[in-house]
């Protein structure tokens, strides 16, 4: 059903010539019976006495005829077996209901439709009125609406309760697809448990089979020459003249115990007729049990399928820990990650939008996280663009307490910004632990490592369940060189919080203190407009990296490229060994470079070559990690 809460669709329809197709927005005319939406703007644009398809009144209509469905599905069996209600107590009843059935073929044709090829609103009346006689539909629903007794009886004078007028009746059950057609639409609708939607959907088909099947036992009595020689007649006498009530609740009693394959042995088929029916009624069983239970297993395993996942991968951890005897500590940790895993499956980032478009992807990142991404004191002062950008790219992550997010010493290739929670930052001293420092939301764990390109100085490790946020060394590297002005605030943010970090802290990096004492800043003079351009930084090389020039050098980069140099020709390679390669920071210049490789491998060179043999003639072009060749 509709709520009329629920924002409307907005249809747009543009008024063309007559008989044509009003514009409207392509969407699915499957998928607005599962969004339940509602779908009222553009009504007054339809042609007179067109009545749009998810118009809210029209739909409680339809609701409403799925009631009188549900009659029709229990009478039409009914009186087939019992015949004197459906010329009696029951025939004004059905009259009303196959009146009102007759109303709904007449306002079908008025209901405009979507087109299956173009998913445009068709009003037109005379293609809305083909589509409808050319199909099934029409003949069904009119055979299943005309009262065939009440017919008779007005051309013949008499009545006549013949078992054909019964099975005629019987085409009143085509009125069922109506109530598949609900059911289709109550699994899609998020606001309806789908368990009780499906569960509700299988005690239907199930009573639906036990009431035909039992009207139908008693059919077979009621007509057969020897009412005595019947599953019923030799229970109960004279059974066709006793109460209806008493004869139908035989019928049901019977047809449940044969439905569930109990066979108390109290009722059993007498005649040839009832031996037939009954085989062709447990072969239906088969099938129809298989569907429940298949269905019902489905619904039950699929709510428990999660704990038993998470149960089995606990088991496979303890077993891996165990074989591997793994401390107890870390395998507390591991125990701790697996759980978590499942408690937060659905607040993972990846996992909930892996299957959404990556504009979704980034507007729901920028809604969590943009505002963390600015309150990090690496990233205050810089562009909007570059903060989308970081934004776009990052990973969310939960991690459980005591387990540890970055190791000491580990290859830095990601840093983290905290989200939510509290992480311990500590180091390792002559075997024994130390803590230093204390990290909270907005606060950043990793950076170091990645911008000077060190393993990392600091182990990381949470205090309580902390949700953090991942970002990739080489993206966050690709974005801040293209913006270059935002790279510099970048290294300036990055300074100032390393002059204020604790004496404890920077003692754990060994050319941390000497290389912030070497800094300096060097400020241009404003130009003639009053503008100041940004500050261009000098350092002394990185002492890790084998090669960095010892004298201070203006950085052209923001992070500068890291490169392997050979002092011998690329065909060489067989007869050199690669290990004489030395890692250094790509200068400003080919000229610098010729020098500083003069220095290394003792020879002035004139030509660089990359591995492949081409000539190298602008050092922008060059990647991190690439080998030069200088001879």
């Amino acid at each position: 059903m509709l709520s009329e809460t629920r924002p409307a669709l907005p249809l747009l329809f543009r008024r063309r010539s007559s008989g044509e197709i009003k514009n409207v927005t392509s969407v699915s005319s499957s998928l607005l019976p599962a969004f339940g939406t509602v779908v009222d703007e553009g009504y007054s644009q339809l042609r007179k006495y067109v009545i749009a398809p998810y118009d809210r009144r029209y739909r409680w209509w339809q609701t409403f005829l799925v009631v009188l469905v549900v009659y029709s599905a229990w009478a039409s069996p009914f009186e087939l077996a019992f015949q004197k209600v459906a010329t009696k107590s029951l025939m004004p009843v059905d009259l009303v209901v196959d009146a009102l059935f007759a109303v709904d073929i007449i306002v079908t044709f008025f209901v405009a439709y979507l087109d299956n090829s173009t998913y445009l609103l068709v009003d037109d009346h005379k293609k809305i009125a083909l589509r409808y006689v050319r199909k099934l539909w029409f003949p069904m629903d009119v055979a299943s609406t005309l009262p065939f007794q009440l017919i008779y009886r007005i051309f013949t004078g008499k009545m006549n309760r013949g078992g054909l007028f019964g099975f005629l009746n019987m085409l009143r059950l085509w009125r069922l697809r109506r109530v598949s057609e609900l059911f289709t639409r109550l699994e899609k609708d998020t606001r309806f448990s789908y368990f009780w939607t499906r569960y509700s959907k299988l005690i239907c088909v199930t009573l639906f089979a036990v009431h035909s099947a039992g009207c139908f036992y008693f059919w077979l009595a009621i007509n057969h020459s020897k009412p005595e020689n019947t599953w019923i007649g030799t229970l109960v006498e004279d059974f066709e003249h006793r109460s209806i009530w008493l004869g139908y609740t035989y019928s049901m009693y019977w047809s449940i115990v044969t439905l569930t394959t109990v066979g108390y042995g109290d009722l059993h088929a007498v005649n040839t007729g009832e031996k037939v029916f009954n085989m062709l009624y447990m072969l239906f069983n088969i099938g129809l049990t298989a569907y429940l239970i298949g269905n019902m297993t489905n619904l039950i395993v699929h709510s428990a399928l999660r704990t038993f996942i998470m149960r089995n991968a606990i088991n496979k951890t303890l077993r891996y820990a165990s074989k591997n005897r793994l401390p107890e500590g870390l395998r507390d940790q591991m125990l701790a990650h697996v759980q978590l895993k499942f408690k937060t499956a659905e607040l993972k980032q990846e996992q909930v939008l892996e299957d959404l478009p990556k504009a979704i992807r980034s507007g729901i990142a920028q809604h969590l996280f943009c505002r963390t991404v600015e309150k990090a004191y690496l990233f205050k002062g810089i562009s909007e663009d570059l903060i989308i950008q970081l934004v776009s790219e990052i990973r969310a992550e939960y991690f459980p307490p005591k387990v540890d997010i970055i190791l000491q010493n580990e290859i830095p290739t990601d840093f983290y910004i905290i989200v939510s929670g509290a992480v311990d930052m500590v180091t390792y001293k002559n075997g024994t632990e130390q803590f230093l420092l204390k990290l909270g939301s907005a606060d950043m764990a990793g950076e170091i490592g990645v911008i000077f390109n060190i393993p990392q100085p600091f182990t990381v490790r949470t205090r309580r369940l902390s949700q953090v946020i991942r970002i990739s060394h080489h993206d966050f590297k690709q974005m801040v060189q293209r913006h270059g002005e935002d790279g510099k605030t970048i290294i300036n943010n990055f300074i100032q919080y390393l002059k204020g970090l604790k004496e404890e802290v920077l003692e754990e990096i060994p050319f941390l203190t000497e290389l912030l004492g070497d800094l300096t800043i060097e400020h241009t003079a404003p130009n003639d407009e009053g503008t100041q351009n940004h500050e261009a930084l000098s350092y002394d090389g990185d002492p890790n990296v084998e090669g960095t020039q010892e004298t201070s050098t203006t950085v052209s980069s923001t992070f500068p490229i890291r490169v392997i140099v050979h002092g011998h020709h690329p065909n060489e390679n067989a007869m050199k060994d690669d290990t004489m390669g030395k890692l250094i920071n790509l200068p400003d210049s080919i000229e610098d470079l010729f020098r500083l490789a003069e220095k290394k491998f003792g020879k002035r060179g004139s030509i660089i070559l990359m591995a492949d043999g081409s000539e190298v003639e602008e050092l922008n072009a060059l990647r991190e990690n690439d080998h030069l060749f200088i001879f």
